[in-house]
């Protein structure tokens, strides 16, 4: 079938676009909108926005709720009504962890999460909701931890400070250095020493934004990868970390009790046990190691790209199949075909 979406999460969409459809990506610059913006993916078309009135597709995947205007005015159709259409959520709810509304709750279009955990705390209303846990593409076994360092991944650490848990490294970093990747980490050094104070914050250091293939040897060096996160939807990060063959140490929130199973790391909100799991991976590099390969197996098992893609096209298909019974439209010829 053809898929509308929009680039909005690079890493999430670098999975998604790898299934059996074709994917019409929107591009206005002057709206922020870049198309593929140089990515290598095959299935996907990039189109401009002015000429997607034009263009003939079987549902629309909104990731923002602007996207529901923007279809209707470069479409002239109308999401759920005259063209299939879902809501994939990619977030915790806020600012209330239990009580928040969402926002097309009530729109007559299904939503999608991406964790259980993210089902349970959203108030959906009467919307159908489905979950499709995170796939990503497998980087390979590529772990060494030669280097006796900890590894993070934070997108702007100090713009989400406690969603982000960046308020806890310094703590952990007593256990080992702890190397934070990822953008805006440049003013980190001058915000964690603003709190913690020069010598706490020292051991906490900037690594850079790094395309996706460096950044995946970069960790692999590193010897365990730490997720300190309160408050946001299961990194697409840790699942690659862990698809290296790290092993992990987690604060055991939202949803990575889930998905960081005891024989492949410590998940545990005692900060204490979490720098002693940093420290004893440090000094035993075997049982980093041992860890880190039931890491990779539990990571292709449960969220390898094959039956995230499947999930999806069960879901589509659901979405697709559903519309057409409920206001007795026609499929367009090229629906539930794969492109393959």
């Amino acid at each position: 079938m053809r898929v509308l979406l929009w680039h909005v999460h690079g890493g999430y969409a670098d999975a998604f676009v790898r299934g059996p459809h074709e994917y019409l990506i929107p591009r206005d610059d002057a709206r922020g909108w870049h198309g593929i913006a140089g990515r290598d993916w095959p299935q996907a078309r990039e189109v401009a926005a002015a000429r997607l009135r034009d263009e003939d597709f079987d549902v629309v995947v909104m990731q923002r709720t602007e996207e529901w205007d923007a279809v209707r005015e470069l479409t002239g159709r109308e999401p759920g009504h005259d063209v299939a259409a879902l809501f994939l959520e990619h977030n915790t709810p806020k600012p209330d962890a239990t009580g928040t509304l969402h926002p097309l709750a009530d729109a007559g279009i299904p939503i999608v999460h991406v964790t259980h955990f993210n089902r349970v705390f959203w108030d959906t209303g009467r919307a159908r909701t489905f979950v499709v846990e995170h796939g990503v593409p497998d980087p390979g076994p590529r772990y060494t931890g030669e280097l006796a360092r900890a590894a993070a991944v934070i997108n702007e650490p100090v713009r989400r400070w406690r969603i982000t848990g960046t308020d806890l490294l310094p703590h952990l970093a007593q256990a080992a250095p702890l190397d934070v990747f990822g953008m805006g980490g440049d003013s980190l050094p001058e915000a964690l020493s603003a709190t913690a104070g020069p010598r706490a914050a020292s051991a906490v250091v900037p690594a850079g934004d790094l395309p996706t293939d460096r950044l995946h040897s970069a960790l692999a060096r590193r010897r365990v990868y730490v997720h300190p996160f309160r408050w946001t939807s299961l990194g697409l990060a840790l699942l690659e970390a862990m698809h290296l063959g790290m092993p992990v140490v987690a604060l055991a929130a939202t949803e990575a009790p889930a998905a960081v199973p005891p024989e492949v790391g410590v998940v545990t909100n005692d900060l204490d046990r979490l720098a002693r799991a940093i420290a004893e991976y440090i000094a035993d590099p075997e049982l980093a190691a041992e860890h880190g390969r039931r890491a990779r197996r539990h990571a292709l098992a449960h969220h390898g790209l094959p039956a995230f893609l499947r999930r999806w096209d069960d879901v589509l298909t659901d979405v697709v199949e559903n519309h057409s019974r409920r206001t007795g439209a026609t499929a367009l010829p090229h629906a539930g075909r794969s492109m393959r």
